[in-house]
């Protein structure tokens, strides 16, 4: 298996975008990508399995496993400017060059088969304090498309953008789609729903679609418990052992 794609339904979608929410810095898309799929109830289409992904599974209470894995969802929107959604959810990027390349490649021919032309890629941009009011950049695909962007009250990204958000929005480039990334300032360290809560709502401005945020923190939470799952960061609890362990060397 390179990279293994189980479809269970082909939706019939109206003008679909793309909504990339990838774990990546202050797994702002993430939180932003899970709030989207609770709130919308969207409904999930296709699962994504990859010999790029990370070599482990992670066992349940109830004796089961969970396996890295992404995940596309569909939501029919109506008539919030003629457009559906797709989500990109998961809870790993590829963790190899090819991987990444393939990835991205896979989901826009998936994609491009429903009709969509368009991706929106979230992410996180580093700073070393957190803002009190976080500021958005973005990057895309074509000049009007970036003007679009700005018009989001965003900056032009200068420098490099790494990993999916920046990926899925240069491989749109070359195959035809358009689209724009949403980046906003983070520490970058823990999950972050105040940067999550401003790229929902610069989306919701470009989407013309008032999202609900009220739930939002329960996202965050859901993020943090799958970290802790994956071992990427520790539980308070754990943590607070971990420094009364220490502290007993200096009794």
């Amino acid at each position: 298996m390179v990279c293994s794609i189980d479809i269970s339904e082909k939706p019939q979608l109206n003008n679909p975008i793309l909504i990339e929410g990838l774990p990546g810095i202050g797994y702002v898309a993430n939180i932003a990508a899970l709030h989207l799929v609770n709130e919308l109830k969207a409904t999930k289409f296709a699962q994504i399995f990859s010999s790029s992904f990370q070599d482990f599974a992670i066992t349940t209470p109830g004796g089961g496993t969970r396996s890295p894995i992404n995940e596309l969802y569909y939501v029919k929107c109506g008539g919030n400017n003629g457009h559906d959604l797709i989500i990109w959810y998961g809870n790993t990027q590829a963790l190899t060059t090819i991987g990444q390349y393939e990835l991205v490649g896979k989901v826009l021919d998936i994609c491009a088969e429903l009709g969509c032309k368009f991706v929106v890629s979230i992410g996180g941009f580093k700073k070393d304090e957190a803002q009190p009011i976080p500021q958005i950049y973005s990057t895309a695909t074509d000049l009007e498309t970036m003007q679009a962007a700005l018009d989001l009250d965003t900056k032009v990204m200068v420098g490099h953008v790494f990993g999916i958000a920046g990926l899925s929005i240069g491989l749109a480039r070359i195959r035809d789609f358009r689209g724009f990334s949403l980046l906003v300032d983070t520490p970058g360290m823990d999950p972050d729903v105040i940067a999550a809560r401003y790229a929902l709502i610069t989306l919701g401005k470009y989407l013309d679609m008032p999202l609900d945020l009220s739930k939002l923190d329960e996202s965050g939470t859901a993020i943090n418990e799958m970290l802790e799952s994956f071992g990427i960061i520790r539980s308070m609890t754990e943590e607070k052992k971990k420094e009364e362990q220490q502290l007993r060397w200096f009794i």
